[in-house]
């Protein structure tokens, strides 16, 4: 296994415990979307993108307690990622801006932060209407 793309979350994903240790794997060559599959269990899996991409705008918030959990200490070492629900295209695939994953490229540990903004959707459309 190729340990530089494990990556180790501090607190298990909410509803998926076997989720504790995954690989991140690119999908295809746009750096966008990527396969997060469990070392634990290679059947769970879950597709996330990195939100630059697909929401200019998005800024979401990390606490220093967040950080110090997966020890982050310069915001260039953070690696964002949403959790992405695939449609039957990309039109019609959503991601949750609500609570983002932050993973530490350093220390390879991450952990997924729900923020405090209500107003962050848990299914924000890819793709612009």
């Amino acid at each position: 296994m190729d340990d530089d793309r494990v990556i180790e979350f501090a607190d298990a994903l909410p509803g998926l415990p076997g989720m504790s240790r995954c690989l991140l794997v690119e999908l295809g060559d746009s750096g966008s979307l990527f396969r997060l599959r469990s070392v634990i269990d290679p059947d769970l899996q879950l597709v996330v993108a990195a939100p630059s991409v697909f929401f200019a705008d998005y800024a979401p918030e990390i606490d220093d307690e967040t950080a110090a959990l997966i020890g982050l200490e310069r915001a260039e070492d953070a690696l964002l990622l949403v959790v992405v629900t695939v449609g039957a295209s990309l039109a019609e695939s959503t991601a949750n801006l609500l609570a983002p994953i932050v993973v530490n490229q350093v220390t390879r540990r991450a952990v997924q932060v729900v923020q405090p903004s209500p107003d962050l959707p848990l299914q924000a459309p890819l793709v612009a209407a």
